[in-house]
């Protein structure tokens, strides 16, 4: 069987473009950090409410300027509602879902999340801009879904 020359350039050419992107791929996945966010702490989703921390949802200062955020998001919100966070701060999400699967995704930003019950995702963000942002679920979770949120305020 035959090859024309052109075959073999544009397979050469795909070939190398192939290898390229895995390359990319890889370090961009392993040497730089990028990690996708963790789920790795197990928890029982019928007792949320009574397991550390979530028994006491909200913002818990840990050092200077940095904090841990524990959320739930459940049909249709999330606790809490409302958090106020200083400009400048590290915020350490950790989050999870008492019901169904939920989104949650502070608009605007990189934090986005899959929420899947009886596991808790975190995710690491520090907020250098005043604002408010707004906390959504991104992920179809019933008839309600369209007025899940939170506010996020940057002060």
């Amino acid at each position: 069987m035959h090859v024309h020359k052109l075959e073999k350039i544009w397979l050469t050419f795909g070939g190398l473009m192939l290898a390229a992107f895995l390359v990319v791929l890889t370090i961009n996945a392993f040497a730089m950090g990028n990690t996708p966010p963790s789920d790795l702490q197990q928890i029982d989703p019928t007792k949320v409410d009574q397991t550390p921390p979530f028994d006491k949802p909200g913002l818990v200062k840990i050092s200077e300027n940095e904090y841990d955020l524990n959320m739930i998001g459940y049909a249709f919100g999330y606790t809490p509602a409302l958090v106020e966070i200083p400009k400048g701060a590290t915020v350490h999400f950790h989050v999870t879902s008492r019901d169904v699967m939920h989104g949650f995704e502070v608009a605007g930003t990189d934090v986005n999340m899959m929420l899947t019950p009886g596991l808790v995702n975190s995710v690491t963000k520090t907020f250098n801009d005043v604002g408010s942002f707004l906390i959504l679920c991104n992920e179809y979770c019933g008839t309600g879904h369209q007025i899940m949120a939170a506010h996020l305020v940057v002060k």
